[in-house]
């Protein structure tokens, strides 16, 4: 038998690692459900840009090639098994770390800013480490905690743990603070599922509420006001409460009855505001394509996509989307439930929580219920790396579901097998 014939009879037919009998179809149905949804509302929210390229097709052309890039490998991630999964973890957040404490570096030439934040590394092509290092901390916290078997491991499994994040988040948290507060927000939940005790969690979280409180004041009022300059490290800062004070100011004019006034500071804010209000007129919104927003609300097809999905689709159609990211979460719960692996559920409910949270904290934004964060909406949202990353967040929760799937179905026939061969008793 030569290469071929090995490699196609084998490894894909013969052996159950690459069987189809095991795959997670529900996770690829709301998937599927997510990029339809995805094509719908780009279509209407890139009008801006179709406008620049003159094409009708090129905007949302481009995303789609991402889109299919992401189907192939969410396909082939599905059928690897879960420690080599956990090995990409962590090879992938070493080389993540490395790549966004680089990015701390002045006069990086590999940093790319986009939208005044340097997000972006460029090598050949820009992508956000960000991004992958979301699925490698949830992949190497969850396995981190699951190897704890005592309450003394687990303490250690914990303070690990929290160092981990802590090395992770800082060089995010520099420029993208809102991610850096998601993945502690996904971790402490991680650490909650884990069962590590509450004194710990509470006490992390108390001191790290404290801080950010007290860094807020230090910004306000030891930077802002007195019109001083932030050092470079820490220039974001002063975005991030100019954003709080922002709209904390909207809110109070508009309980003391002042009247409003659009500036640049608040403009798409308001657009998004008024999209949504058109939105609610009917229950199914003005109907895809026809919104009006879409041509003057900056940006339209990233932070704010939401808005426009609101104004087109109406109450409807924005209660079908939270329901479908919610129905991810629930998969992921009772897929979780089924699994005899501390790891796989670990790792499986750190990533749906992830996907579902960045999604809520969007769609809050988008409706004015939230300070401006950049927070992608998970597959909607038009950009590359968030796509991939979303593909790739699907990908291994439909292999840990599907490697899940094929032990219990193993397991099964081996019950089956064994009660068959049990002798009958009239014959003994």
């Amino acid at each position: 038998m030569n290469w071929k014939e090995k490699l196609f009879s084998t490894s894909f037919t013969d052996n159950p690692q690459y069987s189809k009998r095991y795959i997670d179809w529900t996770f690829w149905a709301l998937f599927g459900i997510l990029i339809v949804a995805a094509l719908i509302a780009l279509f209407s929210a890139t009008s801006t840009l179709v406008y620049k390229s003159n094409s009708a097709w090129g905007p949302v052309g481009h995303q789609f090639i991402f889109i299919v890039l992401g189907v192939v490998l969410a396909w082939f991630v599905q059928f690897m098994p879960s420690w080599l999964i956990r090995l990409f973890g962590y090879i992938g957040l070493g080389v993540s770390v490395l790549m966004l404490l680089s990015m701390l570096i002045p006069h990086n030439p590999f940093v790319v800013s986009i939208n005044g934040a340097g997000r972006w590394f460029k090598l050949g092509i820009a992508f956000q480490p960000s991004e992958f290092a979301k699925i490698g901390l949830v992949i190497v916290v969850a396995d981190q905690l699951a190897r704890a078997e005592t309450d003394e491991e687990m303490k250690k499994a914990f303070y690990r743990t929290l160092i981990i994040t802590g090395i992770t988040v800082f060089p995010i948290m520099v420029g993208n603070l809102s991610t850096a507060v998601l993945m502690v927000g996904i971790v402490g939940l991680l650490w909650i599922l884990a069962s590590v005790k509450w004194k710990y969690i509470l006490s992390t979280f108390v001191i790290a509420a404290g801080i950010m409180i007290a860094g807020y004041f230090i910004v306000e009022y030891g930077f802002i006001k007195p019109g001083r300059k932030l050092p470079k490290l820490f220039a974001r800062a002063s975005v991030w409460v100019g954003r709080i004070d922002d709209m904390l100011q909207e809110h109070s004019d508009a309980s003391d009855g002042k009247t409003f006034e659009l500036n640049d500071d608040n403009y798409q804010r308001s657009l998004a505001k008024v999209a949504v209000a058109r939105g609610g007129i009917s229950p199914i919104g003005v109907l895809p394509g026809n919104s009006v927003e879409r041509d003057y609300l900056p940006l339209a097809f990233a932070d704010y996509i939401f808005a426009i999905i609101v104004e087109e689709t109406g109450l409807f159609g924005s209660i079908f989307l939270i329901f479908l990211y919610l129905a991810i979460l629930f998969r992921a719960c009772y897929a979780s439930s089924r699994f005899g692996d501390h790891t796989a559920m670990l790792m499986v409910m750190g990533l749906a929580l992830m996907i579902t949270c960045q999604a809520f904290i969007s769609m809050a934004v988008a409706v004015g219920l939230g300070p401006v964060t950049g927070q992608p909406l998970p597959m909607i949202t038009l950009g590359g790396t968030s796509t991939l990353a979303t593909a790739l967040y699907f990908g291994i929760m439909m292999a840990v579901s599907r490697e899940q799937n094929q032990i219990k179905g193993q397991q099964d026939e081996a019950k089956a097998e064994s009660f068959n061969d049990v002798p009958d008793s009239d014959n003994i």
